[in-house]
């Protein structure tokens, strides 16, 4: 048996009053997935241990049968080794956004949409100013970059941009942790809050100047105005998941996100890049999916993750939400459940959201997520529908965690 993980990052939502007081998963039409739920078996999961926040590297962490207690060291590490930066055991990386202010507020967390050929610019320009032996600024994509500090503690309290739209931004800048522990040969916390705290003030100048934004101000468009470290850490040590499962003897990631590329990285998994594949409602659904199926072919495990939907929730898009629901149904799981079902060795297919993305809040919730496994011959349950209420009648119940993983790897 061979699995596939098709993951819609985002895309568990709210009841919605516009909608007739159904979430958007009741509300688009998900033929294919509604048709894998009514055939195969559904659930519950639970994707964030307590004490952790729901973000995306956490979640996707989770899904994939990791212990987050052992395990979790921040989206810095994974997106520097997604993008093939091989952390030295001093290092400290951070992830590194390029965001929007207007007025004292963080407008939004992405610059504006900002694409990577813009970013890049921006990013070696804030790097010829700004790095030094110490720091050091990574392009990575579209909004999403990279944070090196030599030396740098991880005992600090960042915000993540995506949670605080319209609020202002000084009061969110980092701090050093309570009792913060010393540890040898690096910097105190207090001393590497003060440090990027420093940077975002310093790039705002910077920024500001920079013909880019000075370009977009005059056509009156968001500007790329400031950086915004969050979540860091040091070097994560995983074990990859044929170590954990045994059946799984290859295995592949494809995702236009970084950090997922990062934890597919540690997880052993062959990254495969697709041409298109942006993060956002106009991503390469169809080259993504070909991309799935031809990995099927060669390994025995794939991880296909579409961000598309934790987007448009983030920017509270409520009609761009619904449309890349339905664009998951049609463009990715429809032509890979087509393809696979015609196999003589049987594909599982699992789908579902990492984390709730509100479009009403904006922000990551912590709260279960919608399920479904199914395979050539399952036996089904009495779930007839793949949203959010229908598969809590779900014969898998409410799993946890890693207990998901373990589910999938039974069968």
């Amino acid at each position: 048996m061979k699995h596939i993980i098709i993951l819609g990052d985002g895309m568990a939502d709210h009841a919605v009053e516009r909608l007739g007081g159904k979430t958007l998963l009741q509300y688009a039409n998900i033929e294919y997935m509604d048709q894998l739920a009514h055939e195969g078996r559904c659930g519950r999961l639970i994707t964030v241990p307590e004490g952790f926040p729901p973000g995306s590297e956490v979640a996707n962490t989770a899904i994939l049968g990791y212990d987050l207690n052992k395990v979790y060291e921040g989206r810095g590490p994974l997106e520097a080794a997604s993008i093939g930066y091989e952390m030295a055991p001093d290092d400290f990386a951070i992830r590194c956004n390029i965001i929007t202010l207007e007025d004292g507020r963080i407008i939004t967390h992405n610059g504006g949409n900002l694409q990577t050929e813009d970013a890049d610019i921006l990013i070696k320009y804030l790097n010829e100013h700004l790095g030094s032996d110490r720091v050091r600024f990574i392009t990575g994509i579209q909004y999403r970059h990279l944070l090196v500090i030599k030396g740098g503690s991880k005992h600090i309290v960042c915000n993540p941009p995506h949670d605080h739209p319209n609020e202002e931004w000084r009061p969110l800048l980092v701090s050093a942790e309570a009792d913060a522990p010393v540890e040898e040969g690096r910097m105190t916390a207090q001393e590497t809050a003060d440090l990027i705290n420093d940077l975002i003030l310093k790039s705002q100048v910077l920024l500001a100047q920079h013909p880019f934004n000075i370009e977009r101000a005059k056509r009156g468009e968001r500007q790329a105005n400031s950086i915004w470290p969050w979540s860091g850490g040091y070097r994560p040590e995983m074990k990859t998941i044929s170590d954990t499962y045994p059946q799984v003897k290859s295995g592949a990631v494809i995702s236009a996100v970084d950090l997922i590329r990062g934890i597919g990285h540690y997880a052993g998994l062959k990254k495969i890049f697709v041409n298109g594949a942006t993060g956002l409602a106009d991503t390469n659904y169809e080259g993504k999916a070909a991309a799935a199926i031809e990995a099927l072919r060669k390994y025995d495990f794939v991880f296909l993750h579409v961000e598309a939907s934790d987007e448009a929730g983030h920017d509270g898009d409520l009609e761009l939400k619904v449309k890349t629901i339905e664009y998951l149904d049609k463009r990715i799981v429809r032509p890979i459940y087509e393809e696979v079902k015609t196999w003589d060795e049987p594909v599982c297919i699992a789908v579902l959201p990492d984390h709730p993305t509100p479009v009403e809040m904006r922000i990551h919730v912590n709260e279960p997520v919608p399920f479904l496994i199914w395979y050539p011959g399952i036996e089904s349950d009495d779930v007839e529908r793949y949203d959010e209420v229908s598969c809590v009648s779900g014969c898998y119940g409410l799993l946890r965690l890693q207990q998901f993983m373990q589910t999938l790897m039974s069968v």
